[in-house]
């Protein structure tokens, strides 16, 4: 099993010692992949976490059947040691974006947390995490709040169809977050759909945080961008960097990077490969058009 770059206690120390460095003009933010579509995003002290899990809840479930959910790599950081979050997302209702075993202890060691949910789940989520439903904040595509400095915005995502509910609300959301002169567009689980670009365009997006694991019926999972999709999209909506994810986790689940890599060699795009537990920081990104 592969281990993360920075783990546990030292990737605690990382996140504390990044906290230091704002850059010359005090505007740079810090960005750590936490596995699967999981990711930690710090500016100026605060920080939000996106669709984390951080258990072994789906290894368990799957054991015994005919779909096994073979680790590929260790968990980076147990949910309850992080105690600094100011809000955490979750972008549909699939275990790996909405983990009880992970969200509970998020919760209970920050108890002034905000959980960003799409609001068609609002019901299903208070029942996984045994909450209040008053206690999420419900977006849908078009809207967004506001919350300790960042802009959200719900875009649809099509995992792998735009699916909504008796109210046309969307059931799986990708994030686009504004704080500072930054944004950030994390797809959550998604295919391309036909408008899916430019709905996007309307954002100046520095950084795009998106699947490469693909679309495998054999799988009997639903599926998400490829490599080359997501190289694609990036270049398509403009985007300064993409960051790849949705591998790396499970064995009968996952993708080679090294095709994002040449996707975007192909197509002129800023791609950034991490390890799990990894930093990376604004100062990286390339200058803007």
């Amino acid at each position: 099993m592969k281990k993360p770059l920075l783990q546990n206690e030292a990737f605690l120390f990382d996140v504390q010692k990044a906290r230091q460095t704002t850059g010359p003009d005090g505007t740079e933010f810090h960005l750590w992949w936490l596995g699967q579509s999981g990711f930690l995003l710090q500016w100026r002290g605060k920080h939000l976490l996106f669709d984390p899990y951080l258990s072994d809840s789906l290894t368990k479930k799957y054991a015994l059947t005919d779909k096994p959910h073979v680790r590929i790599t260790e968990r980076v950081v147990a949910p309850e040691k992080l105690d600094f979050i100011d809000v955490v997302t979750s972008s549909h209702n699939h275990t790996d974006h909405l983990d009880a075993e992970t969200f509970v202890p998020l919760l209970s060691a920050n108890p002034k947390l905000t959980l960003i949910i799409p609001e068609a789940n609002r019901e299903f989520v208070a029942d996984r995490l045994g909450i209040s439903t008053d206690l999420p904040v419900g977006l849908d595509a078009g809207r967004h709040v506001h919350f300790h400095g960042w802009d959200i915005h719900g875009v649809p995502a099509a995992h792998e169809t735009i699916e909504r509910d008796d109210e046309g609300r969307c059931k799986f959301l990708g994030y686009v977050v504004q704080f500072g002169p930054w944004t950030i567009y994390q797809s959550g689980d998604t295919v391309r759909y036909a408008q899916m670009a430019g709905i996007l365009k309307q954002w100046p997006i520095d950084l795009a945080l998106l699947p490469i694991n693909g679309s495998k019926p054999e799988r009997r999972v639903a599926g998400n961008l490829s490599a080359a999709d997501a190289a694609e999209l990036g270049r398509d909506i403009r985007a300064r960097m993409v960051i790849p994810c949705h591998y790396d986790m499970f064995e009968f689940n996952t993708a080679d990077p090294r095709d994002f890599a040449n996707a975007c060699d192909r197509l002129g795009v800023n791609g950034c490969i991490l390890q799990q537990g990894e930093r990376w920081s604004s100062s990286r990104l390339p200058p803007r058009h």
